[in-house]
């Protein structure tokens, strides 16, 4: 996970999208698959690096340890280290991390909706050929 140059026109263009946009700043704060994803199975409660692994099964340990730390910098998420052999770390929604809820389950219920108009279209389309 590389860093957008903060000289590029592209950083430039980003801020000022965020800076104006409340909408654009939580898709950046929240966006790409990994972010929403770790999100997604946290709504349910405080889990470990090795569950998340689990869950997230095509995710690298690098991506995952580069995505936990990015939203725990943003305050999305909080870790917890317990003093004990071996080591044991839980990650969990902070509390603006579990506003994030109610969003979830709307792109749950959205992205149900439109895979089911997806197929329809696909089905159309190929009735028609």
């Amino acid at each position: 996970m590389t860093k957008i140059k903060e000289t590029s026109t592209n950083f430039a263009n980003k801020k000022a999208l965020s800076d104006e946009c409340p909408e654009i700043y939580a898709s950046n704060t929240i966006g790409g698959q990994w972010a929403l994803a770790i999100c997604c199975y946290l709504i349910n409660g405080k889990l470990r690096f090795g569950e998340l692994r689990k869950k997230l099964n095509t995710i690298t340990e690098r991506m995952l340890t580069l995505q936990l730390r990015r939203l725990e910098q943003d305050r999305i998420i909080t870790r917890t280290v317990y003093a004990e052999v071996p080591p044991r770390v839980e990650y969990e929604l902070t509390e603006i991390g579990y506003k994030l809820k109610p969003i979830i389950l709307e792109f749950e219920k959205w992205g149900k909706e439109h895979k089911e108009v997806m197929k329809n279209k696909n089905s159309e389309d190929n009735i028609q050929n």
